[in-house]
């Protein structure tokens, strides 16, 4: 109870603590670690895809994980009869908003709207908050009506107020998370679990920063038929007489690149 008391005490200034912005951790991610893709979808099958659905990826398309059709359909369809269906969620959008106030989004963009950095550190920043519906709530996102799906790995914290003073004597507002109770995974153990996730949920929306040159109708054909493929090339910038290369398609080597060019 004193723990709660202290929460509503600090809601104030938990609240300008937010409007000002919560710092990102960088996202550990390599699109290129299959076995961590595949664990990504797996934790989004588990505990994500009963309420939010990557719509715009076919079942399917988890094969180039290195997934075998008979895998992906007894371990991984679980809203579809056939792998080549859409991954749509069990719950309609009625449904979700009467339990939530909001229908869960679909995911399939997720990452090109807000960014690798911030999905990662958004997953790993519910905290305990007695003031919400859903008795969670997130330092990225205050009063995120989503709750804490993953919590049960994570285990519950609670994020209270700091208060410093810098050299010239003005107060530094800041927070810190603390601990409510353990979950089943280690601290280590959990960031590497939200680290597949996000893996994961930037398949759908084509992982580098490479350019998609496919045009725009043939990629609405893909997205309707789930058959085709999507073209990107790599970009660059020049500095000074250099010319340097700053992102390469998805699973365009980089050792096979450096190999052609020294060919030139």
């Amino acid at each position: 109870m004193k723990r709660l008391i202290l929460l509503l005490s600090l809601a104030p200034a938990l609240a300008l603590a937010a409007e000002a912005g919560f710092r990102l951790d960088r996202a550990p991610i390599d699109p290129r670690d299959l076995a961590s893709l595949q664990a990504g979808a797996r934790t989004f099958v588990n505990y994500c895809l009963g309420c939010h659905g990557t719509q715009y990826m076919r079942y399917n398309r988890l094969a180039d994980l290195g997934l075998s059709e008979a895998q992906i359909k007894d371990n991984l369809a679980f809203t579809a009869d056939k792998v080549g269906d859409p991954m749509r969620t069990a719950m309609g959008g009625k449904e979700g908003k009467d339990w939530f106030g909001v229908a869960p989004p679909d995911l399939s963009v997720i990452a090109r709207v807000r960014g690798a950095d911030w999905l990662y550190t958004y997953l790993r920043t519910f905290y305990r908050d007695p003031n919400t519906a859903s008795g969670w709530n997130n330092a990225v996102f205050p009063n995120v009506a989503m709750p804490h799906a993953l919590w049960t790995l994570q285990g519950e914290k609670a994020l209270e107020v700091t208060r410093t003073k810098d050299a010239s004597g003005h107060e530094i507002v800041g927070s810190k998370f603390t601990r409510i109770s353990e979950g089943s995974q280690t601290p280590v153990q959990f960031d590497a679990t939200v680290r597949d996730l996000c893996e994961h949920v930037r398949g759908p929306d084509y992982p580098t920063g490479a350019e998609i040159i496919t045009p725009a109708a043939d990629l609405r054909a893909i997205y309707e038929t789930g058959h085709g493929s999507v073209r990107a090339r790599a970009k660059w910038l020049r500095e000074g007489s250099n010319l340097v290369i700053t992102h390469l398609p998805f699973q365009v080597s980089p050792s096979k690149i450096m190999e052609q060019v020294a060919q030139q």
